[in-house]
């Protein structure tokens, strides 16, 4: 069974740093593209694109995350690790890696979030940004 296991979130101050892992299992992040989504405390139903990083090593920024927040490969543990900072209050949220692997029989059974499907979505990790 493929999973997704998000790590790193916590709490830190205005202006502080984080960095988010995502490590998979049953089978090769490297192979796939990644995005980094969040969901907002009483935005359950909302899914905002954070950050992509593509197959071809290509990235994309959604506008608050531009200039603030990077996306990278760790090749030696074979995560995606999203680095933030600068970190403000609105960047509180839970927030999810996803990508999309075929299942063990090939089919691709994708689950939303939002307007965002893929097969593999991670349980979250509650980053929390306060004064």
């Amino acid at each position: 069974e493929n999973q997704l296991v998000e790590s790193g979130g916590g709490a830190v101050e205005i202006g502080g740093s984080l960095i988010l892992s995502c490590t998979a299992y049953g089978f090769k992040l490297a192979d796939f593209s990644v995005g980094w989504y969040r969901q907002a405390p009483g935005k359950r139903n909302e899914c905002e694109l954070v950050s992509v990083l593509n197959s071809d090593g290509s990235t994309y920024h959604s506008d608050p995350a531009r200039g603030r927040f990077s996306i990278s490969r760790d090749a030696v543990k074979g995560t995606v690790n999203l680095r933030m900072n600068n970190l403000g209050s609105g960047d509180t949220a839970v927030y999810y890696c996803a990508a999309d692997p075929p299942s063990a029989d090939g089919t691709r059974r994708r689950t939303r979030c939002g307007l965002y499907e893929y097969t593999t979505w991670g349980q979250g990790t509650q980053v929390t940004v306060s004064t």
